[in-house]
């Protein structure tokens, strides 16, 4: 029950932020559907709702946005680079991770944040041992612990305070 009235409070409050200056029945409407939307997945995202109350992790994923835009930025230059230049320096290649992030939300948010990073794509999460398998456009490093450092550590510090 906790879970639905939290996923009930995100909804709605990310639809009143939508909605900049809404009038009565834009709320209302807004009320129905993160309703609706409470109901029907609220048991899947909030699995821990207690975490919720904790304003440090809120300034945590403040912190986290821009990381992770510069991270994205500098990514997105790389391969510009690689695909401009003629003779495409790329060395592709899946390379096997760690990570010590446990809970669905954290590596979920780890797995989305290395995929949206230009160059690597989350190919497959082994949740139990605590692994992901990457494609890296450019393989630097092909063993477990550098290829940790070059992708995953980054973003893996700053998600492990705020979901863990």
């Amino acid at each position: 029950m906790k879970s639905r009235v939290v996923s009930f409070i995100f909804a709605f409050f990310v639809w009143l932020l939508l909605n900049w200056m809404p009038d009565w029945q834009h709320v209302l409407v807004g009320v129905f559907v993160a309703a609706l939307v409470a109901y029907l997945t609220g048991d899947m995202f909030a699995q821990r709702p207690y975490l919720f109350k904790h304003p440090k992790r809120y300034l945590w994923f403040l912190y986290y946005i821009p990381v992770f835009l510069l991270e994205m930025f500098k990514a997105n230059i790389d391969v510009a680079y690689r695909v401009c230049h003629p003779k495409l320096p790329i060395n592709p290649g899946i390379v096997k991770v760690k990570t010590s992030l446990k809970s669905d939300i954290g590596l979920t948010f780890l797995a989305n944040s290395i995929t949206l990073t230009p160059g690597t794509l989350c190919v497959d999460i082994d949740q139990k041992n605590g692994y992901l398998y990457i494609h890296w456009i450019d393989v630097k490093h092909k063993d477990i612990e550098g290829a940790t450092q070059s992708i995953v550590q980054t973003f893996e510090k700053i998600l492990m305070r705020i979901f863990e």
